[in-house]
């Protein structure tokens, strides 16, 4: 069982919001992937479902940004899983918007959620980094974050959310390289 984590904070309002792309590809790789329906688990909302060969685990915490790591410190004790088993998806300052990197461990960058999933689970988990650009001055780095993603920039959105799920594959092989060169070409191709 590999666990899968997208961060972001739960309800309506955050629904949009450029901090909540990682609960955007997690529910985008359940419907492509066509996991079983969501549902209340490990202090969030949990589906489980097959890639190719690998049971995984997708994972909404439902813990507010800030707390995010005691959902995922939930489901690896309930599974009996270690950091290496766990991989995050989450916004990404630090890249272009749309641009999605893999790496494992590395610091937090400011960012709540990885911060308070290290603190529960330790730093060697494998983040899926969605890049969402940065807004220029650190002043409106709070407000852009959780500001709502513009409608001129909902197609690439969805380009990008259904690249990372139809190449979800390679992730869930391992094959982190490949998955970042599918999506890229994916996303060229559009």
């Amino acid at each position: 069982m590999q666990i899968w984590v997208g961060l972001g904070n739960p309800g309506t309002r955050y629904a949009m919001h450029r901090h909540n792309v990682g609960f955007m590809a997690i529910d985008a790789i359940a419907a492509t992937h066509d996991f079983e329906p969501p549902k209340k688990a490990f202090q969030g909302w949990a589906q489980q479902g097959r890639i190719g060969a690998h049971r995984i685990l997708l994972l909404k915490p439902n813990t507010f940004m800030n707390d995010s790591g005691r959902a995922v410190r939930a489901a690896m004790d309930f599974f009996k899983k270690d950091v290496g088993d766990v991989t995050i998806f989450h916004d990404e300052l630090d890249l272009a918007p749309f641009k999605v990197k893999v790496k494992v461990g590395g610091g937090t960058a400011g960012h709540n959620g990885l911060r308070s999933t290290e603190a529960h689970v330790g730093n060697a988990f494998r983040r899926v980094r969605i890049g969402i650009g940065h807004p220029g001055h650190k002043d409106r780095v709070t407000g852009y974050v959780l500001g709502n993603y513009a409608k001129a920039e909902t197609e690439a959105l969805a380009d990008m959310l259904g690249a990372v799920a139809a190449e979800a594959k390679w992730l869930a092989d391992g094959d982190d390289p490949r998955f970042m060169s599918e999506v890229a070409r994916r996303l060229q191709d559009d």
